[in-house]
């Protein structure tokens, strides 16, 4: 039972004027509703109103009304407005009952899952992004810096704006693990810490919005999209998982098989190998995703797994005796455009069932597979990503399990939403036909 009067008297004692609720669309477009400090008592009793019919995938006109309850454990004071607490909300329906086309929802639905199997879910996202200039007229992207990987020189112009963006998550509660340059112009990363996977999905959630207002105070614009520069890395969310036990134990490391990995994390491997094209679909959920997910720059595309290969779409960290509880896999191709409430659901489902069919995954494949040839490409049995989103989402269409983790209402929701997208997008015409085409 959650103590309003402590929640009550923190923000009395923090000097708290105004409180924002925040929840996030199927899409992962986070969405906000403010009001006075006042009404909080109210808004943690009986919840705050509003219209889901306006909200991406939630509800259609004549069944609007829904309402909020904030979740307690996710009071913040916001760093860039000392004035102003958030709350991160779950959603539920006029008769009481959580909403099911809530994102957070599924995620705790399929956390519970594992749970009564004895298992708990731990992720770590990595979550790349872009720094550019501000906007003048002109749309195209422009990198804040000329900064190259690790770089900590004149070309890495934004180490003062790591650092804000450091200084306030970690206000925020979420403890910072790295920060740096990553590979391409204007291209970043900020590590934070692993742990429950509807935490860290809140967390995700929480560095989205400060990354951007901490740009923006900076007089820049900060992008979560996978390949907003053509020529150049995309930006992705490499997403490390692992499964522990009720009592802290870390069940994926075994010292005495291949690896050092146990069977259970052979079974979650194989799981997620077997589902991935249609999960494709949730981690990678934009047109812009798939043109990141192309052959070089890093991106994985093949389906394989591998231990020191960067190549595959499964990698597996080193794993030290001294430090068990960091045994974990790393899953290579969800991206930033994803929500993360959505991916991380899909993600677990798809390894329980790789427990529950004991499934095994092939061989670990050690070599490049980009330098592969057809032919062998064909004799390993190695399959590709899908190469679109319209292809991910024939994929999803087909796949039963994954189309139940997301259920009835997130999944018609978002296949309408995307399906609409891949036909709008293929009624454009682009700067490139232009050139390519026009004097045809």
């Amino acid at each position: 039972m959650v103590d309003f009067d402590n929640i009550l008297n923190k923000v009395k004692e923090d000097k708290i004027e105004e409180i924002v609720l925040q929840f996030t669309d199927i899409i992962g477009n986070i969405k906000s509703v403010y009001f006075p400090a006042a009404q909080l008592k109210n808004s943690l009793e009986t919840g705050t109103w509003f219209d889901g019919s306006s909200i991406e995938g939630f509800a259609r006109i004549h069944e609007s009304d829904m309402y909020l309850k904030p979740d307690a454990s996710t009071y913040a004071v916001l760093p860039w407005d000392k004035k102003t607490a958030r709350f991160i909300c779950d959603v539920f329906s006029p008769e009481g009952k959580p909403f099911e086309g809530d994102p957070r929802f599924i995620l705790k639905k399929t956390i519970e899952k594992a749970k009564v199997k004895g298992f708990i879910f731990n992720t770590g996202p990595e979550l790349e992004f872009f720094l550019f200039e501000k906007p003048n007229g002109d749309i195209r992207p422009v990198p804040h810096d000329t900064g190259s990987y690790f770089d900590f020189s004149s070309k890495d112009l934004a180490t003062n704006v790591r650092s804000r963006i450091v200084s306030f998550l970690l206000e925020l509660g979420v403890k910072v693990e790295s920060s740096h340059h990553e590979v391409a112009f204007g291209q970043h990363e900020i590590d934070f810490e692993y742990g429950d996977a509807l935490i860290t999905a809140d967390r995700a959630i929480t560095f989205k919005q400060t990354v951007k207002s901490v740009a923006s105070s900076f007089d820049l614009f900060a992008s979560f999209m996978p390949k907003p520069v053509f020529g150049i890395n995309g930006s992705g969310m490499h997403v490390h998982q692992s499964l522990f036990d009720l009592n802290g134990k870390n069940l994926f490391c075994d010292f005495s098989f291949k690896h050092n990995l146990s069977d259970l994390a052979m079974n979650f491997i194989a799981g997620q190998l077997k589902h991935i094209k249609a999960m494709s679909a949730v981690l990678s959920p934009t047109i812009n995703s798939y043109k990141r997910l192309v052959s070089g720059f890093e991106a994985p595309v093949n389906i394989c797994w591998a231990t020191t290969n960067r190549s595959a779409l499964i990698r597996v960290p080193r794993i030290f005796k001294e430090k068990e509880k960091a045994a974990r896999i790393e899953l290579r191709c969800p991206d930033p455009s994803s929500n993360p409430y959505l991916a991380f659901a899909v993600m677990l489902e798809a390894g329980l069932n790789g427990i529950e069919k004991n499934l095994f995954p092939p061989d670990a494949v050690e070599e490049d597979v980009y330098g592969f040839s057809e032919e062998k490409m064909s004799e390993l049995k190695i399959e590709k990503l899908p190469s679109s989103l319209s292809e991910a989402l024939n994929e999803l269409e087909k796949d039963e399990l994954i189309k139940n983790v997301l259920g009835e209402k997130i999944f018609e929701s978002f296949i309408k939403a995307k399906k609409a997208e891949c036909l709008e997008y293929n009624t454009q015409v682009s700067e490139w036909e232009l050139k390519k085409y026009f004097n045809f």
